[in-house]
């Protein structure tokens, strides 16, 4: 079988199209694979360190402040459609999967306008632009959700899940000493998304210091634009370790007792697959308040709590992770 598959922007997407994949292989080791992404972003790295074959299209995403900004992105989409066309003509793919982000919008409508059979994924609670306009014409559509079935075509919308929760099942643990970490004391991982976010990271920089008498301890992800700013902190207490990314990720979730994250599809899928107890900031930068709807269906499960970005300050952040790792009786709550 011969399959294009199409992600790109975030960890969100990419990784659930690299768990498909991987599924992929497991069922038939003579596929032939191709990743189409974009040239800048975190695909174009992530995807061929894998091993597996990738092209890099220059495409943008609409600018939803300066709608004027659009004609050089309308330029850009439609050099890329052509590029893609020939690249499908040339590759000639049994189906093209798009697993998110803007990218896939030219591939998928290129495959469509060929006659290829198409699949699209949909991570979050509700559909993003790309997928909302690729549905109509998508063979099948896969959602991780159950509450996303409600946006597709009952015929064609099927709920399966993030593809992503297998290979978290599947991990391995990683030893805590790796990051220099005890293995006896608790740890509390803060990861805001997969690029780090500048508005988060502003706060943290205040936040960080107060964990000084903490008797737990805490792994910071910064996001590699970042690192050398905390790199620098002349305040860093002595339990917060900080790293710019992490590779092993799903290693280091499965030995913490509490993540203080974002609330992506693809974060919520690796929470609920391992059960780890949750202090949840969505992002309020996203389409549709999305990350927030995410969040709730945590929260309403009695698997996280919500803080609102705007509501964030070191008093109860660190008031919520002591309820939640101190008192017994609310660590219940928290755990699946």
């Amino acid at each position: 079988m011969r399959v294009v598959v199409s992600a790109g922007g975030t960890g969100g997407h990419i990784y659930p199209a690299l768990a498909i994949i991987s599924k992929i292989k497991e069922k038939d080791k003579d596929s032939q694979i191709l990743y189409i992404g974009t040239k800048d972003r975190m695909e174009s790295k992530i995807v061929p360190s894998r091993g597996i074959d990738y092209i890099g299209i220059e495409m943008k995403g609409l600018n939803r402040k300066n709608i004027f900004k659009n004609i050089k992105v309308l330029s850009i989409y439609l050099k890329a459609k052509k590029e893609i066309k020939k690249i499908l003509k040339e590759f000639k793919p049994d189906i093209v999967l798009g697993i998110g982000g803007y990218i896939t919008l030219p591939v998928l409508e290129v495959a469509n306008s060929l006659g290829i059979k198409t699949f699209i994924h949909e991570q979050n609670s509700i559909p993003g632009l790309s997928n909302k306009i690729l549905s109509k014409r998508a063979c099948c559509i896969g959602v991780s959700l159950s509450d996303s079935l409600q946006y597709f075509d009952p015929n064609k919308a099927v709920f399966t899940g993030n593809p992503r929760s297998e290979e978290v099942i599947e991990a391995k643990p990683i030893l805590k000493s790796k990051y220099g970490l005890s293995s006896h004391k608790k740890l509390v991982l803060i990861v805001m998304g997969s690029l780090g976010s500048t508005s988060m990271n502003n706060k943290f920089q205040e936040i960080l210091p107060s964990f000084k008498d903490c008797d737990y301890e805490v792994l910071f992800v910064t996001g590699n634009d970042y690192y050398e700013t905390y790199k620098k902190c002349p305040n860093l207490p002595k339990n917060v370790k900080i790293v710019p990314y992490l590779d092993d990720m799903l290693g280091v979730m499965k030995k913490t007792d509490l993540i203080i994250t974002r609330a992506g599809a693809s974060t919520i899928a690796e929470i609920t697959a391992i059960g780890i107890p949750s202090i949840l900031i969505p992002s309020p930068y996203v389409t549709h308040n999305h990350q927030y709807k995410n969040a709730r269906v945590l929260e309403q499960k009695g698997a996280g709590v919500i803080i609102s970005e705007e509501d964030l300050n070191k008093e109860l952040l660190l008031k919520t992770i002591n309820d939640i790792l101190i008192d017994p009786k609310k660590n219940i709550i928290y755990c699946f």
